[in-house]
């Protein structure tokens, strides 16, 4: 029963010997002594019952019965149950690399379909298959539209995600690339390769920028507000980022999602990660193949466009089954319930005499209160979670197509 103990004293032995060493400690002698650790503060190991028992036990510490009116970046959204049954199905499950035409024609359509679906929702000529996550898919926007318009230096309002702006100075400081944030658009925005903004923002209100013409715009948005608002393309966005969480991606405690980048056909030379195009084989018949791979593996390394080495293919997959399952209707009915869930909320504490701080949001918005600590504290002893402390007054609050007129009855009774 103790299958997690995998390897005996004498396979130890025969593998020591094989390699030349007298035991697994000499692996580690060039290592030196003061910056090891001496001890590991481990539990002897269990059976596989055993752990079992173990893990229920751990689990049941878990609260997951809160009415949840958190967001900021991750949202509780309806997710249809046959997305898990097709995207587990081990057609898709494998551990050889998910995009090549010899192995998997399939997951290649899925890629081209998930990409055709970005075009319509963004207004954009052309979409990637997917990015590490919407940070990503911001700094990557960021590297893009300086080696379009061969200028180092860009724009980003402060009003973006805060884990989004860590990604961006992460990427942009090795690149030597200058950041200036600020509050708002400048007037003359000349001296930059982009400017970036994000609509809605994080403290939910919905931006609508004056696209320049020496600049490059990039939009960072929620695809699922696209449902209702008005695509990026239609006030000249050059590129459109942003993460597909919305899509039929359960929390996950914050992950794993995807991001994704959409842009005018002219930049997709310039574009990062992977770009799946259809063709005809010699037979006449539909095929997919990649038709785009910009990383260094694949050309010259002076020409790469990105380092990301992979896609997540089988998040992308998940959002694809969404959208096919939602479809138009649908899709438009969860973004309408959320964002009326949203104004109803805030409709109904402004009576209460706290103040919303948004002139425009979609399913989000701020709320000052006179303790936040307080506020949110309270909420979470009735079984709510009641939205993101901010600072000490501001409390950052979202609603889905989850929450229930009942549940605003009772957020609303207890503060």
């Amino acid at each position: 029963m103790r299958n997690f103990l995998v390897h005996s004293d004498d396979v130890r032995k025969q593998m020591c010997d094989f390699i030349g060493v007298k035991s697994v400690e000499d692996l580690f002698s060039q290592i030196p002594s003061d910056v090891r650790m001496k001890t590991l503060d481990l539990p002897d190991g269990l059976s596989e019952m055993e752990t079992q028992r173990v893990v229920k036990n751990i689990a049941k510490e878990n609260k997951s019965d809160f009415i949840n009116f958190m967001g900021g970046g991750i949202y509780n959204k309806f997710v249809p149950a046959c997305i898990s049954q097709v995207a587990n199905r081990f057609e898709f499950n494998t551990a050889y690399t998910p995009y090549q035409p010899e192995i998997s024609q399939g997951t290649l359509q899925v890629m081209y379909e998930f990409q055709t679906m970005i075009c319509r929702l963004t207004g954009m000529d052309i979409s990637n298959a997917t990015l590490y996550d919407g940070g990503t898919a911001c700094a990557e926007a960021i590297l893009m539209a300086c080696r379009i318009q061969k200028k180092y230096k860009v724009c980003v309002l402060n009003s973006l995600n805060p884990e989004y702006k860590k990604v961006i100075k992460t990427y942009t400081q090795p690149q030597n690339i200058d950041v200036d944030w600020v509050d708002e658009i400048p007037q003359n925005t000349s001296e930059y390769a982009c400017v970036l903004i994000q609509t809605p923002n994080y403290f939910g209100e919905i931006l609508e920028p004056v696209k320049n013409d020496d600049t490059l715009l990039v939009v960072c948005t929620d695809v699922s507000t696209l449902s209702i608002l008005k695509p990026p393309s239609e006030y000249g966005a050059d590129i459109v980022v942003g993460d597909i969480q919305t899509l039929g991606i359960p929390m996950n405690f914050g992950g794993p999602s995807a991001g994704f980048l959409a842009c005018r056909e002219k930049f997709m030379r310039q574009m990062p990660g992977r770009l799946a195009g259809r063709t005809l084989d010699a037979d006449g018949k539909q095929a997919f193949c990649l038709t785009i791979q910009t990383r260094e593996q694949h050309i010259k390394r002076e020409k790469a466009t990105s380092n990301i080495c992979s896609n997540q293919a089988l998040i992308g997959l998940c959002a694809t089954l969404y959208l096919t399952v939602m479809g138009e209707k649908g899709f438009y009915q969860a973004g309408y319930l959320s964002a009326k869930q949203a104004h109803k909320l805030a409709d109904k504490l402004v009576q209460k005499g706290y103040k919303v701080l948004n002139k425009n949001f979609f399913n989000e918005f701020t709320l000052e209160v006179p303790n936040a600590e307080e506020y949110l504290l309270k909420l979470e002893n009735a079984g709510i979670l009641g939205g993101i402390k901010l600072d000490k007054n501001n409390i950052l609050i979202a609603t889905t197509e989850m929450i229930t007129d009942e549940d605003i009855e009772l957020y609303v009774n207890q503060v």
